[in-house]
This record gives structure tokens, C-alpha cells and sequence, in this order.
């Protein structure tokens, strides 16, 4: 209990504790329960259970009402983040922490600056993030952006029985907001831009920035998007190093004559002492923003320029970010995790700059999720794209047409061409029937995702089995009655859907 300046102990000094649970279900005898103040449920109302089940004491925020040894602290986040730390032997001062924040590109930048580190540096590099967690090659599934800080001690501690001598791992708003990563010191903390996203939680913008802020109260260099307007207040409190990139001739690091093509980027990276040709083989602009911030982070780990640009041509990109699905189709697929307004600009301006074809937007909007972005996704879909189809991503608890009536609005004002199909596998289906040759398909929200989150249950879907399912039964069709079949199935599919919002009361009209 010594990580524990601010706490007031109702419990006995010679107290002997077993393990550390955060998680009622979890605690095992002799164990220090965690009673974690949350959105939907206050963990005070599990430490009668979690006593049940042997937990010796509990840290809460309040007096329990069940008879049991406590510990009181202000704040029960921070108190697990301190305590797990020390129950891991602080891993992190073992290891040299990289941390990446911002709305978008996250988990490429992290990815990233581990490949750029494990190519120069010839080093093991641990990694939390979205996708999964690496410890060197080793997968460890995730399911959040950043784990509960019992969870982040814990991988640092085996990325260092590992060998890792570096970690670099995103570093989300919530995760800042509930101390997930209290007690790390980073060396480097990346920021990559700010845009709308998670103001159901954060309430504005203003705030949402703050929340990313306190990543820098935490790091010793700061490496951050010198063309992103909030990047000014993101650093109001720090005063250390800072290292600026971008597109802006005032930059640090400047990335110069950028040449957009169907498979790469490819540019100059420069600063004041040095300007190197390279790529980074994923297409977009926002591939260039991801190269810069990952180029700046090593830099500023030691890393010289000319090696860094080097290994970047080297490096991967990651799956469910601009993945083509491989198909032996005449036109081409693509899944990016695109979820937000910018992410969703992002992409669709990516594919506009190759597509030789026609653009066919498919997308929805989370429930229990930010509802204003609803109508500007619509929009930017409908100005960016040839065809929309509308659909479900993850409804969670909320009523799909609820959902979908949100966004409507914004594809009946323009002259787009869209079908709105509730059902997600139905409305890739009706997508691969739609596209002819040189168009290309992308779906948008699901990225890396291989589920569809229905009430509270995540049900298997993975878009790259759906892609090849409906792809095989068009196939299967002779070209003639297939096109006549798609003919019927897309008025059909529309109309059952405009009805069924009907229906619901979503939208009016005949």
C-alpha cells in the first residue's frame, strides 16, 4: 500500500494480499479488490460478492456497506494503476515507453514505430493496442483500445521477462480520463490529430482535447501533428521537448513532395539537417501523417533519418486499415476501420485519388455512441462516393432504424444514389452485386473487427468470409440472369428497408 500517498486504512497492518482483482468474478482468496466507480455500475456493489469469494480487503472511494477490511482513496482508477505497478515490479522503468494518442490513426503509427524500431535498432518491441497485443511476436487478443491498468502492468512485466526493451502502445482518451496508464513515465508521446469522435463520453471537443492532453503531463519529448488545430491547446502545460510534423514547411519534420499512388506514398522526408526519399506502402494522405508521426518518434529515440526512411519502404501495413480483400473479381474490395467523420473522409478521399471506376461507399454508425456525427458521416459518404449503401456496424442496445434514421436525412438531401439495408452481410452482398469493373467496394467501420455487437452480444462476422461467400454466388450465376437478378434484388432490398423505416416512424413519405 506504500504506492498510496492519499488513503485512509480500515484494515489490519500486517495484512498479507495473494493477487489484485478488479473484477468481482475474478478475485480469489486473499485477494485486494478494486471497487471501480463505472459509466453503468459502481464496483461497490460487488465487494460483498468479491468478500464472498476471499477477498481480504477492498479500496473503494466510499465506506462499505459490507462488513470487510478497506482502504479509502480518492480515486480508485488511480489507486489500481499505482498498485499494479508496484505488484509487477513497475515494468515500465524497464523498458522505454512510446505512447500514441489522438482520434485517428493510432493503431498504424504504434505498428509503425514498432517495425521502424525493430529494423534500426535490432531490438524485441512490445505493443498494446486496438488490434492485439504483441509482446515481440507473440498475439495476445484485445478487445479495447487500452487495456485496465491491471491489465497494461501486466503485459509490460512480460514484455520485459521477454527481453523488450522497448513498448509502444496507444494511449485513448478513456484510458487517460480513468488512469489506465498512471505511473508510466514515456519517453516519446505521439499525437496524431484530433477530430470528432467519443463526445457522448466527453461531452465537447474542448474537453475531448483536454483528455488527450494528459498524455504530456506524463511523457519527456513530444512528437505531435504540427498542422492539426488543437495542437496548440493539446500542449498548453508541456514544457518539454517537442518535435512537430507535417505537411507545413515550418514543421521539424516536413513531408515534402508527396506522390499519391494506387499502393504507396511517396515523399520527402525533411528536417533542418537532412531531407531522405522514401514510401510507406499504404495508400492516402492520412499514410503520410502516419509515416511522419512514426518518423518523428524514433528520431526521437535516436534513431538517425536516413535509417528510419530507410525501413520504413520495408515496413507492413495493418490489418483492417485500407486491407484489399484479395479477389479474383474485375473490380476491388476494401475494409478499413474507418468509424468517425475523418476516418470516413479519409478513406473515401483515398479511394477517389485511384479508382478508376466507380466509388461504393458501405457504412453505419455505432449505437450507444456519439449521435451528432450520424448526419456528417452521411454527408461525407454521399459527397465522396458514387453509390452509398447504408447499413448496421455495431447497434449494441440501441434500435438499428433508430440508427439509421439518424443518417438518412443526409443521403435523401443529395443527388448519391443509395440503398439502405439493415442487415450487414445482406448489404455487402447487394455492394459486390452493384459493382462492376474498375469499381471498387469499401466497407467502412468494421476494420480488424471480426464481430457485429447486437444488444450485448457480439455475434462472428467477419467481412473477409462475407466478401468471399456472396462473391462465390455471384460467380455461380450466368452473367446474363445474374444481372437481371440483381436488377430485382436491389429494388427490392431498398424498398423493404425505406418501408421497414417506415414502419418504424424513421422517415415519411410514399
Amino acid at each position: 500500500m506504500s504506492a498510496l500517498e492519499d488513503k485512509t486504512v480500515h484494515a489490519p497492518p500486517d495484512l498479507i494480499v495473494s493477487g489484485l482483482a478488479l473484477d468481482s468474478r475474478k478475485v480469489e482468496e486473499g485477494f485486494l479488490f478494486f471497487a471501480l466507480p463505472g459509466e453503468k455500475e459502481d464496483g461497490g456493489e460487488f465487494i460483498a460478492e468479491a468478500k464472498a469469494r476471499g477477498a481480504a480487503c477492498a479500496v473503494c472511494e466510499h465506506p462499505p456497506e459490507t462488513e470487510i477490511p478497506y482502504i479509502l482513496v480518492p480515486d480508485a482508477h488511480k489507486a489500481l494503476a499505482l498498485c499494479a505497478a508496484v505488484w509487477y515490479g513497475t515494468p515500465a522503468g524497464k523498458l522505454t515507453v512510446v505512447g500514441v494518442t489522438g482520434t485517428n490513426g493510432k493503431t498504424t503509427t504504434t505498428y509503425l514505430i514498432k517495425q521502424l524500431l525493430e529494423r534500426t535498432k535490432g531490438t524485441k518491441v512490445g505493443l498494446i493496442g486496438t488490434n492485439q497485443n504483441l509482446i515481440s511476436d507473440k498475439t495476445i487478443p484485445t478487445d479495447r483500445t487500452t487495456p485496465d491498468a491491471l491489465t497494461v502492468q501486466r503485459l509490460l512485466a512480460q514484455m520485459v521477462d521477454a527481453g523488450c526493451t522497448y513498448a509502444v502502445m496507444e494511449v485513448s482518451s478513456h484510458a487517460l480520463m480513468q488512469s489506465r496508464v498512471e505511473g508510466i513515465r514515456f519517453r516519446v508521446g505521439v499525437f496524431t490529430n484530433l477530430t470528432q469522435d467519443h463526445l457522448d463520453y466527453h461531452g465537447t471537443m474542448e474537453a475531448y482535447c483536454d483528455a488527450k492532453s494528459r498524455l504530456f503531463d506524463q511523457c519527456d519529448i513530444a512528437c505531435v501533428n504540427g498542422d492539426d488545430a488543437w495542437t496548440e491547446r493539446l500542449l498548453a502545460r508541456f514544457t518539454g521537448e517537442r518535435i512537430t510534423f507535417g505537411q507545413g514547411m515550418t514543421n521539424d519534420l516536413v513531408g515534402w513532395r508527396a506522390r499519391y499512388e494506387n499502393d504507396c506514398v511517396r515523399f520527402t522526408a525533411c528536417t533542418d539537417l537532412d531531407h531522405e526519399e522514401t514510401r510507406i506502402g499504404i495508400p492516402g494522405g492520412f499514410s503520410l501523417y502516419n509515416a511522419l508521426a512514426s518518423l518523428s518518434a524514433v528520431q526521437a529515440l535516436g534513431v538517425p533519418l536516413s535509417d528510419a526512411a530507410k525501413a520504413l519502404t520495408e515496413c507492413v501495413g495493418v490489418k483492417g486499415r485500407c486491407e484489399v480483400v484479395p479477389l479474383d473479381a474485375p473490380f476491388t474490395v476494401i475494409i478499413d476501420y474507418a468509424h468517425t467523420p475523418d476516418g470516413l473522409k479519409n478513406i473515401l478521399s483515398t479511394v477517389c485519388g485511384f479508382a478508376d471506376g466507380r466509388v461504393i461507399a458501405l457504412f453505419g454508425c455505432g449505437g450507444d455512441r456519439d449521435k451528432t456525427k450520424r448526419p456528417r458521416m452521411g454527408r461525407i459518404a454521399a459527397a465522396l462516393s458514387d453509390f452509398v449503401v447504408l447499413t448496421s456496424d455495431n447497434p449494441r442496445t440501441e434500435d438499428p432504424y433508430a440508427i439509421l434514421r439518424d443518417v438518412l436525412p443526409a443521403l435523401l438531401e443529395s443527388r448519391t444514389p443509395f440503398a439502405v439495408i439493415e442487415n450487414r452481410r445482406e448489404a455487402i452482398g447487394f455492394a459486390l452485386h452493384e459493382a462492376k469493373e474498375s469499381d471498387v467496394v469499401v466497407l467502412c467501420g468494421k476494420g480488424h473487427e471480426t464481430y457485429q455487437e447486437i444488444g450485448t452480444i457480439k455475434y462472428h462476422l467477419d467481412e473477409r468470409e462475407v466478401v468471399r461467400e456472396r462473391f462465390a454466388q455471384v460467380q455461380r450465376k450466368d452473367a446474363a440472369d445474374a444481372a437481371k437478378e440483381n436488377e430485382h434484388e436491389d429494388h427490392h432490398c431498398l424498398h423493404t428497408e425505406l418501408r421497414g423505416l417506415r414502419d418504424h416512424g424513421k422517415i415519411s413519405g410514399p
